[in-house]
């Protein structure tokens, strides 16, 4: 079997084979690069009072302050996914494996905002982890492979029919 007759079953079955999962990847990789731009989906960080400064309150209480919001449903260090400091803008971000985020002002424990943070649950929509454990290494990962193996072949097919031109007219050339 020629290989341009070869890569061409290959793309016909792959792209079926690969068709649901690839747009789910898409879909959500086009959300994960809106984050910064759409409140929806990652709540935009605020402002702390001192940026410059180094925080007066310590972690324990920064915490503690978090824990008041009771729909993020933070009661202990346990329930958090992770805390993001950002010093330069002068905040802490305790956000809670409920995904509800809460950020507080690093020199005053302030509440600055509390919101739902879907950012990664769609991360995990991407990677194919939101639908089962087995589905990120088992689904979503041959289907990047496959997506792989047809944008080689395509470049090769797209390629092939310009190359034969150029051999032919070398043969001209020759003749």
């Amino acid at each position: 079997m020629k290989p341009q007759k070869l890569f061409r079953q290959i793309h016909h079955w792959g792209s079926i084979v690969i068709a649901i999962p690839l747009l789910v990847m898409i879909g959500a990789g086009i959300l994960l690069m809106l984050k910064k731009e759409i409140e929806w989906i990652q709540p935009s960080t605020q402002k702390g009072t001192e940026r410059e400064a180094i925080p007066t309150k310590t972690l324990s209480e920064l915490f503690l302050a978090a824990k008041s919001v009771e729909k993020a449903g933070i009661t202990n260090w346990a329930d958090l996914e992770r805390v993001d400091v950002k010093a330069n803008k002068g905040i802490v971000k305790f956000v809670a494996a409920s995904n509800w985020e809460v950020q507080v002002d690093a020199n005053t424990a302030e509440i600055l905002q509390v919101a739902f943070r879907r950012s990664d649950i769609i991360e995990q929509i991407h990677d194919g982890s939101f639908f089962a454990d087995w589905t990120k290494l088992w689904l979503f990962l041959p289907a990047g492979i496959v997506l792989l193996i047809l944008w080689i072949t395509g470049i090769y097919l797209f390629f092939l029919p310009h190359m034969k031109k150029w051999q032919k007219k070398q043969r001209y050339k020759s003749a």
